[in-house]
């Protein structure tokens, strides 16, 4: 039997436009504002030029860009045509974008001008890109974006199923190297249907606004599939976001939903935005780590709204535990959103009944990705029949609620972010001055989680904890930079030499509240 016929791109803009509804606003870009009808129009342009310049159902097109109606019409565009987008991190250096490029085997690569000069070591490391497509002039040899969509429109959607690959997300998240998690063109309506309709209850008079952009998962329910469900209004902004520029347009565009992270709401209330800055918000959202109940109250007490936390991942697509509205318990997840199941297993696979008694999170739901690219060991490992291994231990709460106690392994966040501790080690142990180093978690004055390097210097030497930060930063993505360089004798060992890691923990817990860099001796017994 033949499946039924699904594209998520008509599913988000046709259907609208079928309906008599294609003169509502759908996007609002700095001084561009389409309908759907426009937005509609734009995404079959420049699906027709993605088949022009050859691209084909379910192969993969990376876009590394800015949000904006390029990046927002890209991915759909290549939804609607059959193909598989791939946004991915703006923060990556050409390294990093030259792996996911290879991996990914992606011929086409759409760019911002911002991104040129990570693009310009990576395209030299991955031969296989034919067409590069940009979003301006620079120096760079590729098609303009204006070229790109001046192709003849395509006609209908391509007849993909629920089930056909409609994107690709990578991820560091349960286990350190990057990772394409595919997704399937049924999941992008799960989640619109399940969170941003069942939990969220967008409508078409909402306005969303998200600080997380387009290429992280959360950022895309918040900025892409949700508002256009539903047939509402997204909010997009090409620049970096801080708390003066998220104000400044939020007093503009006057969003009802807005989405953050528990770092981004701590700098709000540690700047000077006025404190009607988001009197339009009706609710506000915040995942990528947990949100310490000090930052629920204080935003809730300065800012006038609520903050729903919640528990999503890249595997996942969206958020699948869920505070709700007018119902928060302040420093927990919340309960599972309608349509997902979560169980917590103790350490030999056995479900956990006991409230109280913590556990690896197992999760059960119509969103979860099919699978990892081309990592089959690894995707055996995390999706576990209907089930997915979060990689977060968890505990049930009397009052049903569930509440995050950490990673089951050594990842760990940074601005709600994957960061993986081998990957800054690899990086630190290439400096000349350090012999060994390990990378954990310590917390800063808001309870938010950063990365902490313990570092060992080699014999007769000394470590620079500011140039050892600049290394980093010249090496890695900037927000995989340790926060502090605490400088150590030596590092903590089980008696098999391996680094115990949970003694670190507690050694450099409030580094980040009382100095930048110091000078720590471990326990002498470590057994």
């Amino acid at each position: 039997m033949t499946p039924t016929t699904f594209n998520a791109a008509e599913y988000l803009l046709d259907r609208h436009v079928r309906d008599g509804h294609g003169d509502r606003l759908a996007v609002v870009c700095g001084s561009t504002s389409l309908s759907y009808a426009e937005l509609a129009d734009e995404t079959r342009r420049v699906a027709a030029g993605f088949r022009a310049i050859g691209v084909r159902p379910e192969e993969r097109v990376m876009l590394c860009m800015a949000d904006g109606v390029e990046l927002l019409t890209g991915i759909l565009g290549a939804m609607y045509l059959g193909a598989v987008p791939v946004p991915v991190s703006t923060m990556v250096t050409g390294g990093e974008l030259a792996t996911v490029l290879a991996d990914s085997r992606a011929r086409v690569l759409c760019l911002s001008v911002e991104f040129a000069d990570a693009a310009r070591t990576a395209l030299a490391m991955a031969p296989e890109v034919e067409h590069v497509v940009l979003d301006g002039d620079v120096d760079l040899d590729g098609m303009r974006w204006s070229e790109l969509r001046t192709a003849e429109e395509t006609g209908a959607p391509y007849a993909t199923w629920p089930d056909s690959p409609a994107l690709w997300l990578y991820t560091s998240g349960t286990t350190g190297k990057p990772k394409g998690a595919m997704h399937r063109h049924g999941s992008v309506r799960d989640v619109a249907e399940l969170y941003g309709d069942g939990v969220l209850g967008v409508a078409p008079g909402d306005r969303c606004l998200s600080v997380p952009k387009l290429f992280f998962a959360y950022g895309l329910g918040n900025s892409a599939f949700f508002p256009l469900a539903a047939g509402a209004t997204t909010i997009l902004e090409r620049a970096r976001p801080t708390p003066q520029v998220i104000a400044a347009l939020a007093a503009q565009a006057r969003p009802t939903l807005f989405f953050g992270v528990p770092t981004f709401y701590s700098a709000l209330l540690n700047s000077d935005v006025p404190d009607d800055s988001f009197t339009s918000v009706r609710q506000a959202v915040s995942a990528g780590e947990p949100l310490p109940p000090v930052l629920f109250s204080r935003f809730r007490e300065r800012f006038g709204v609520e903050i729903l936390d919640g528990l999503g991942s890249t595997e996942a697509l969206h958020i699948f535990l869920s505070n709700r509205p007018g119902q928060v318990h302040p420093g927990s997840s919340g309960t599972p959103v309608s349509g997902y199941r979560v169980e917590i297993r103790d350490e030999y696979g056995a479900p956990v009944e006991e409230p109280g008694k913590a556990g690896d999170l197992f999760l059960s739901g119509p969103s979860v990705a099919t699978g990892y690219w081309c990592r089959t060991e690894t995707t055996r490992a995390v999706f576990q029949g209907e089930w997915l291994r979060t990689g977060d231990t968890y505990v049930r709460n009397e009052d049903g609620t569930y509440t995050c106690l950490g990673r089951s392994n050594d990842m760990l966040k940074a601005g709600g972010i994957w960061v993986s501790p081998a990957e800054v080690e690899e990086r630190l142990l290439e400096h000349p001055d350090v012999a060994e180093v390990a990378v954990v978690a310590g917390r800063d004055t808001d309870g938010l989680d950063k990365p902490i390097a313990c570092v060992v210097p080699v014999a007769g030497r000394t470590v620079d904890p500011a140039a050892l930060v600049r290394w980093c930063r010249e090496g890695l993505a900037a927000y995989k930079r340790p926060r502090a360089v605490v400088r150590m004798a030596e590092l903590p060992k089980t008696a098999t030499g391996k680094i115990r890691r949970n003694v670190l923990r507690e050694l450099v817990a409030e580094e980040l509240v009382v100095r930048q860099v110091s000078d720590v001796t471990p326990p002498a017994v470590l057994t």
